[in-house]
């Protein structure tokens, strides 16, 4: 499954769309995420962002083995942007010292 984190973009063919945060997290969860592309801005930061999925990700990979899909930033927002493709860079390296 590939999944489209986004409030106002069209959703590229082939990719399931998701609004919210909780929303990417509960397909995670499934263990059945290929791809994962994320916005940062979502419309109402009450509700989260995209970095809340990062955040999410890391956390599952450091202390439950979970196995990240591949993860692409495709927000317009640079300095968010900056901050979770640094995320996405952290993560891997976590999964590539945990092969090891």
């Amino acid at each position: 499954m590939k999944v489209f984190l986004d409030d106002e973009r069209v959703t590229p063919q082939g990719w399931t769309r998701v609004y919210w945060p909780q929303e990417a997290i509960r397909l995670l969860e499934t263990g059945t995420v290929e791809e994962l592309s994320l916005d940062h801005d979502l419309g109402d930061d009450s509700r989260g962002t995209g970095y809340d999925v990062i955040l999410w990700i890391e956390e599952a990979v450091a202390l439950r083995g979970f196995r990240p899909p591949q993860m692409f930033v495709h927000s317009a927002n640079t300095s968010a942007r900056a901050k979770m493709e640094a995320g996405v860079l952290a993560i891997e390296r976590l999964v590539l010292k945990q092969d090891k």
